[in-house]
């Protein structure tokens, strides 16, 4: 692979900023109870310094992507790495729960701008046959963020405060923001007036229905939940009736009609994603329940998973530059069903060993299908849409994580009822987790299907 000084500074750049937000999100786990204790938040209003980052994203991820396209990527990517670099710094100095909250939802803007940019930056920077190389190596960043910031973020918390966590983040936001302001010229895709041709009006009901059912189906089985989850689904309909009808759509309808491999490569993000990210969360509670461990030990035990997926990455994306995107994938996606199965079948009595070969083909599995599977869905698009690509399959991935933590609340609700996890209910939650293991294996069995039915790509 031939690198020039702006190749370089592009991967560089873009793999540090992939690095950073999952580091961050995955540290700053760790410092919650202690963020709790500095500013007495009570549990609800603690959970919303985590979901207003992960909704603002989800809101803000297709309306960058578009304007990405409009204005250029590097531009919008510079201008997210500033705008999440200030939220970093404000919420490192917050003074309240209700500044943090705030703080945070800045935080989430730049984030949404980062992940809908990094990617496209990459891909229109690197010829398609090393396309899935640089890829697979800014997925493995994006594995080793969510590793270290488990180990990383307990350490500082523990040594040196929560607000450690958030300054610590700003040296390699600093440093991308560095590389990536001395990489090539903008690349703009404008052909006429940037601000007539960006809908915001789609862009506003887009994010009023993503609002409405992430916030919805989160609170499953209540009956506002599901009040709030109909109207985001009924909103949905509606954006994309409207979008299908606008000379310049915030979201490209087309893009699903008309390019299978776009379409289906993104469903199979959005049903991978679905059936794995809530695993480490249960697990978390098995761990620590069932078998004793402190959350240190559950957690180096749990940072198996994202090491294994961080190794598997980059030999992935380099293999889907000569082999068929479809085939590494769906492959990936059958090891993922066997590490689920596995899982689903723990006791209180399952060994330590047996819980980590889980994680182990479950690691294996998403580092062979994320990768080629990003390779898919950019190179099923021409490069005016790069930008809008990577933001929509960003979204498959912030929609699969929040219905994964949705559905596995609402079999525990349905399974267990309003019960604290103690040793009397201990063999309710492990009912709860082994159907949630199995759904999601199922789940993931279906996604295979829609990986391979996506056919081949366009080059």
């Amino acid at each position: 692979m031939q690198l020039t000084k702006e190749r370089k500074f592009i991967l560089v750049a873009s793999t540090l900023a992939s690095f950073l937000t999952p580091f961050m999100s995955s540290a700053l786990n760790l410092a919650l109870p202690d963020i709790a204790r500095s500013f007495k938040l009570s549990a609800v209003t603690l959970g919303w310094t985590v979901t207003a980052f992960l909704l603002t994203t989800a809101v803000c991820l297709v309306p960058a992507g578009k304007l990405a396209d409009i204005h250029g990527r590097k531009k919008v990517f510079v201008t997210g790495i500033s705008i999440f670099i200030f939220g970093t710094l404000l919420s490192g100095v917050a003074f309240s729960g209700f500044s943090l909250i705030v703080f945070r939802i800045v935080q989430g803007v730049g984030g949404a701008m980062i992940f809908s940019t990094s990617i496209a930056l990459l891909t229109s920077s690197f010829p398609p046959e090393n396309r899935g190389q640089v890829l697979g190596i800014n997925t493995a960043a994006t594995y080793t963020g969510l590793s270290l910031g488990p180990v990383v973020g307990g350490y500082l918390v523990s040594q040196f405060g929560w607000r450690s966590i958030f300054f610590t983040a700003l040296v390699p936001g600093l440093i991308a923001l560095f590389f990536v302001t001395k990489a090539y010229k903008d690349d703009g895709q404008s052909k006429g007036s940037p601000v007539a041709d960006f809908d915001t009006k789609g862009s506003l009901l887009y994010g009023a229905a993503l609002v409405c059912f992430m916030i919805g189906f989160s609170r499953l089985p209540a009956s506002y939940g599901l009040l709030l989850s109909l109207a985001g689904v009924i909103l949905l309909i509606l954006f994309f009736f409207y979008e299908s009808r606008q000379r310049h759509p915030v979201f490209e309808i087309a893009l699903f009609k008309k390019n299978r491999v776009f379409a289906f490569s993104n469903l199979a993000a959005l049903i991978n994603y679905s059936s794995t990210f809530a695993v480490g969360y249960l697990l978390s509670l098995y761990l620590q329940y069932l078998h004793g461990f402190s959350p240190r030990i559950a957690g180096l035990i749990l940072v198996s998973q994202p090491v294994v997926q961080a190794i598997c990455s980059p030999i992935s994306g380099k293999a889907s530059d000569r082999i068929e995107p479809r085939i590494l994938a769906s492959a990936g996606m059958g090891l993922t069903v066997a590490g689920l199965v596995a899982l689903s079948l723990v006791s209180p009595q399952t060994s330590l060993a047996r819980v980590i070969l889980g994680l182990v083909f479950l690691g294996t599995g998403f580092g062979l299908f994320a990768s080629p599977n990003t390779n898919a869905v950019m190179g099923s698009v021409s490069a005016r849409d790069y930008g809008l690509a990577s933001a929509t399959l960003a979204t498959m991935r912030m929609l699969g994580q929040m219905f994964s933590l949705g559905l596995t609340m609402m079999i525990m609700s349905v399974v267990m009822g309003n019960v604290p996890i103690v040793p009397g209910n201990y063999h309710l939650f492990m009912r709860s987790l082994r159907f949630t293991f199995t759904i999601f294996a199922g789940l993931n069995f279906l996604g295979i299907f829609a990986s391979l039915a996506r056919g081949r790509r366009n080059s």
